[in-house]
């Protein structure tokens, strides 16, 4: 059941965070799909853990800031 809630709370924060991209740069939202991404990604990679999501979201964050600068 903890799983289940935190892998439809990373989704939500996952449309949450693509829902408010159109207002900001290049760099700052390809970061922020990045982070929310990686998030996901590493909450479902962990089984939902706290660490797993915050260090996914950072892996996450740092490539889609340097993905950015690519651009």
């Amino acid at each position: 059941m903890n799983k289940r809630i935190a892998r439809l709370a990373a989704l939500a924060s996952l449309a949450a965070a693509l829902a408010a991209c159109g207002s900001m740069d290049r760099d700052t939202r390809d970061t922020a799909i990045g982070a929310a991404v990686g998030g996901v990604a590493g909450s479902v990679l962990t089984g939902g853990s706290t660490a797993g999501t915050v260090g996914g979201a950072v892996v996450g964050g740092v490539i889609g800031n340097e993905n950015a600068k690519r651009k």
